[in-house]
C-alpha cells in the first residue's frame, strides 16, 4: 500500500503538517509586515507625555496631552503651556529637553459674579431642566441680572476635582483644589469664569456691562461704573471699560485701595492662594 494511500497519514499526519506550514507562513508574513509598517517611537515625545497630567483638558491649546507632547518635543511649543501641571511639570519637561526651566505661576479659576440671593431676585419661577445652559434660553435666565451666575452648577458638574460649589446661588471656587484645567471656563454659558494668577489677589466680582442704573436695579452688588476706583488707584491699574471696572494685572500691586473705595463692594481682595491639595 502506497504512503499517500495510508489512512493514518491522510487523516492525521497530513492535516498537522498543513497547519504547521500555514503557521510558519503566517509568522513570516507578520514579521515582514511588522518591519515594513514599523513606526519609530520618539523617545522624547514619550518622556514628555509621561510627565504631563494625562487629563487631556486641552488647556494648552491641543486636543490632548500627547498632541502637546509632540509639539514640545518638536520645538514648536514651550514647556509652559500645561496649566494643570504648573511649575512642577515645567521643571520636569525642561529636564527631559535639557533646557533651563522658566518659572510658571500657578493659576486658578475665578467667578466674576457677586450677585448672590441677597443681591438679586428671580424674574420668574423656573421648573425646567436644572441647568444654567437651559435656563438662560428663557429670557436670559430667571435671575434679575442677565450677566450673573445662573446658580444651577453646570461648572460644578463638569469639575473633576470638586473645586466648585454653589453658595447662596453663586458658584465659588475652592482654590486649594482648582488645577486651572479650563473645563469650567468653557462650560459657563454666561462666560463668568476666567483664570487668574494666584498672585493677582484683587479682582472684580461683576460681569455686567449695563449702565449703572440698570445694573443696580438688577443686582445690589453690581458695578455701577462710578469710576471711584479708577480715580483712587495710585497705579492707574483700574479703568471702567464698557460700564465695567477692569483691572490691568501688569500694573496692579494688590494694594487694595480700590477694594476699600468701591461703594458697591464688587471689588474683592482674595486670600493668598494655597497649594493644590
Amino acid at each position: 500500500m502506497g504512503l499517500f494511500e495510508n489512512e493514518i497519514f491522510m487523516n492525521y499526519v497530513l492535516p498537522v503538517l498543513a497547519f504547521a506550514f500555514l503557521g510558519v507562513m503566517g509568522g513570516i508574513v507578520l514579521t515582514v509586515a511588522a518591519k515594513v509598517f514599523f513606526v519609530k517611537t520618539d523617545t522624547t515625545v514619550a518622556a514628555v507625555n509621561a510627565v504631563l497630567p494625562g487629563i487631556n483638558c486641552a488647556a494648552c491649546g491641543f486636543t490632548g496631552c500627547e498632541g502637546y507632547a509632540k509639539s514640545v518635543a518638536a520645538g514648536e511649543s514651550p514647556p509652559t503651556f500645561c496649566k494643570p501641571g504648573g511649575d512642577k511639570v515645567v521643571q520636569e519637561i525642561s529636564a527631559v529637553l535639557g533646557i533651563e526651566a522658566a518659572a510658571v505661576e500657578r493659576e486658578v479659576a475665578y467667578i466674576h459674579c457677586n450677585g448672590d440671593c441677597n443681591a438679586t431676585t428671580d424674574k420668574y419661577a423656573y421648573n425646567g431642566t436644572p441647568s444654567c445652559a437651559a435656563v438662560i434660553k428663557y429670557y436670559n435666565g430667571m435671575n434679575s441680572c442677565k450677566h450673573g451666575c445662573a446658580g444651577f452648577g453646570d461648572c460644578k458638574e463638569v469639575c473633576d476635582y470638586d473645586a466648585i460649589e454653589i453658595v447662596n446661588g453663586v458658584a465659588k471656587v475652592n482654590m486649594a483644589k482648582c488645577i486651572a484645567c479650563l473645563v469650567c471656563v468653557k462650560k459657563c454659558p454666561t462666560n463668568l469664569i476666567s483664570l487668574r494668577r494666584v498672585s493677582r489677589t484683587v479682582n472684580v466680582a461683576c460681569s455686567s456691562t449695563d449702565p449703572g442704573k440698570a445694573t443696580i436695579a438688577a443686582c445690589k452688588n453690581g458695578c455701577i461704573a462710578c469710576k471711584i476706583c479708577e480715580k483712587k488707584c495710585p497705579e492707574d491699574a483700574i479703568h471702567v471699560v464698557n460700564n465695567l471696572a477692569v483691572i490691568d494685572n501688569e500694573k496692579c500691586t494688590n494694594c487694595g485701595v480700590c477694594v476699600k473705595a468701591c461703594p458697591k463692594k464688587c471689588i474683592h481682595k482674595l486670600e493668598v492662594c494655597p497649594e493644590v491639595s
